[in-house]
């Protein structure tokens, strides 16, 4: 065996759990489910193959290995071990958020209901996954590895992403910050919706989004749009796009986009008094504050997810 002593088996809530949960008892969900005209029998199948799934991925696990089975929502605070093997039990976001925690550890996503969650990031099924965690505690497994995006403030603070940064204003008001990209151009102020900064792994989702926005604007004046840039997961370089970009006589956009490959450093100098924020995936709840007074520093993280495939 390879040294590993523990499984960290991550977990999330199905959206039945959450209202049983919120309402304290299975009959008062199914009655609010109900009344609002919505399929109750869709949320009870959900948490039915989630808990099927759960339970084929315990069985499946090596006897001689500890099982520790942690809710999502424990993830960025809980200390992973070099001796821990990390299993994400569905669907990718919870893959992508773990990944950003596990550090060097083996990270395997199994899809817990294949029929609803196309799993791009779950590669395995319930059935498959004996085999999968055979295969790394013998140091046999095909593995990926993702590059990272990583923020770092002035204080010393980080966050890492695995499909995309945000840099920018916690509402839906313009973010005031000043921008380098390291093109020889200095710091620039700017105003904007605020920056994306993507990874290969997230080049298919929201900056896929910005290309096809950007798209469909060119066409109104008869232009052409280009192509969406594609990326490896393991391609060492980011994408950044700065949404929006406002010109006025106090901003301006000579740097709205551009690619960051290994070594190269995008900043930002914060001009918002309060409300400006930095989070990865999605996750506004886990961001670090980014308030006048902070500079961050964005560029490929030397970390890397470690994804069996």
């Amino acid at each position: 065996m390879s040294g590993y002593e523990k499984v960290v088996l991550v977990v999330r809530k199905t959206r039945l759990a959450e209202l049983i949960e919120r309402f304290n008892t299975h009959a008062q969900a199914k009655f609010y489910l109900t009344h609002a005209g919505l399929d109750f029998a869709d949320y009870q199948r959900e948490d039915d193959a989630y808990r099927r799934s759960l339970d084929a991925v315990r069985s499946a696990m090596p006897e001689d290995l500890k099982i520790q089975q942690l809710d999502r929502t424990l993830v960025p605070t809980y200390l992973f071990a070099p001796t821990d093997v990390v299993v994400a039990l569905g669907q990718d976001g919870l893959v992508a958020n773990a990944a950003k925690y596990v550090g060097d550890q083996p990270l395997i996503g199994v899809n817990p209901d294949p029929d609803r969650f196309d799993g791009a990031l779950l590669p395995f099924t319930p059935a498959r996954f004996g085999a999968a965690i055979t295969k790394v505690l013998d140091g046999r497994a095909a593995v990926r590895h993702v590059t990272l995006a990583e923020a770092r403030l002035s204080d010393g603070q980080r966050l890492l992403a695995f499909n995309d940064l945000f840099l920018g204003a916690a509402s839906h008001v313009s973010a005031r910050y000043r921008l380098d990209s390291g093109a020889g151009l200095g710091f620039e102020s700017q105003s904007s919706s605020g920056v994306i900064v993507s990874t290969g792994a997230g080049s298919t989702g929201w900056l896929s989004s910005v290309f096809t926005m950007a798209t469909q604007v060119t066409s109104l004046t008869g232009g052409t749009g280009g192509e969406p840039i594609r990326m490896r997961w393991e391609d060492d370089q980011l994408v950044w796009i700065v949404r929006e970009p406002f010109v006025s006589k106090h901003s301006s956009a000579r740097q709205a986009a551009g690619i960051l490959t290994a070594g190269a450093v995008l900043k930002l100098e914060s001009l918002m008094p309060s409300g400006g924020v930095v989070f990865s995936d999605g996750m506004e709840a886990d961001s670090l504050a980014f308030n006048s007074g902070a500079t961050v520093e964005v560029r490929p993280a030397a970390q890397r997810a470690q994804l069996v495939v």
